[in-house]
């Protein structure tokens, strides 16, 4: 939480809102969002909070315990928000996003605290503008329920962030909960609670390689879905099935494997809820494994580091599956591990890719 008298020594008034909101692992269902397919979140326990206070004029304030130099306090006016390719971007988009919408917010002091880790594929900018989002629903008492939270941080990120990024995010921390995890239709927003199988739980691991969803590699890969699409005279990528997969081959490269991924992804996040909703764990690992090869082989978004930990994670008898998660070109895996065994498990992965890389991950679930 945001301490009250930390709030006031930084603006001089005691906080009037506080809310929270919690970093995502995506359990499968990678570059699919943005398709227009099926993804399928849970919560982590690393969370952003974030505390408001209401102003006399319509100047925001901005302060990040993890992002701020000491007690540098930034700021904008609102109407006039300016992209500065800098942290507080992200509650610049938020204002404006809400503006666009059509909700009157007025002037705001904010502080934020975050666990969640930056660039760790673990949805640090999501937790952020959802967190914000909802502190200034309870500030300015706006009518927007959760789903419109996400949408909005969304439009915030894509249209003045930069990052072509897709709602999974957003919707897994705006709705999601710890220990729950989402089978989210990304095109209706419809969304469905499935519990892990018994007996199970999970690793996240950081690489330690940062990702940036604002970079060209990302905003590649999305045109590439675009024009593959087009291509196959679809609306998106989800509007093609497994037994088109021919039609799909016959695309020209790279089109062909990125437009594979999505499609063969969206049908293992289908049978990954199968899976789930069967306690059947076995199955649940093999397509965490089938959708990192995917990812390595034909989205080409994973890096050496990673696939690196995947391979130890694999070769741990107590794992049933592991792969990358997130947007990939670093970031973190997710591993899913029997029961009671996944903080030992997690300890000799890190050690043996220290070893190896003479990187440091760090373990970041359990």
């Amino acid at each position: 939480m945001i301490d009250a008298e930390e709030f006031k020594t930084l603006f001089g008034v005691l906080p009037a809102a506080h809310a929270e909101a919690f970093g995502r692992v995506n359990l499968i269902g990678e570059h699919t969002d943005y398709n227009d397919g099926f993804v399928l979140p849970t919560s982590i326990p690393q969370s952003t909070v974030a505390a408001v206070a209401r102003r006399a004029d319509n100047r925001v304030r901005a302060w990040s315990a993890e992002l701020s130099i000491d007690r540098d306090i930034d700021g904008f006016v609102l109407g006039k928000e300016q992209p500065e390719h800098h942290w507080f971007d992200y509650v610049q988009g938020i204002t404006q996003a809400l503006a666009r919408s059509g909700h009157a917010i007025g002037g705001f002091d904010l502080a934020l605290r975050s666990t969640v880790p930056l660039g760790s594929g673990l949805s640090s900018s999501a937790a952020l503008e959802v967190a914000v989002l909802r502190a200034l629903r309870d500030l300015f008492a706006l009518e927007i329920d959760d789903v419109e939270i996400a949408r909005l941080g969304q439009q915030a990120e894509n249209d003045f962030v930069g990052a072509p990024v897709g709602i999974m995010d957003e919707m897994a921390s705006s709705l999601g909960r710890p220990g729950v995890a989402l089978f989210i239709d990304t095109r209706s927003l419809s969304y469905e609670p499935v519990a892990l199988p018994r007996g199970t739980e999970l690793a996240v691991i950081n690489s330690g390689v940062a990702h940036q969803h604002a970079g060209g590699d990302y905003r590649t890969r999305r045109a590439e879905s675009e024009r593959a699409a087009a291509l196959l005279g679809v609306r998106a990528l989800r509007d093609v099935g497994v037994e088109d997969l021919t039609r799909v081959d016959a695309l020209p490269a790279p089109l062909d494997r990125r437009a594979r991924h999505v499609v063969t992804e969206n049908q293992r996040v289908i049978d990954a809820k199968a899976a789930m909703e069967a306690a059947d764990a076995p199955a649940l690992g093999a397509l965490f494994n089938a959708s990192h090869a995917s990812q390595r082989d034909d989205y080409e978004v994973s890096v050496p580091e990673v696939d690196q930990l995947v391979t130890l994670s694999q070769a741990e008898p107590a794992v049933y599956g592991a792969r990358l998660t997130g947007g990939g070109f670093g970031g973190s895996i997710v591993a899913l591990v029997r029961k009671g065994e996944a903080a030992a498990v997690a300890e000799r992965v890190i050690e043996a890719y220290r070893h190896r890389t003479d990187r440091s991950a760090t373990v970041l679930v359990p």
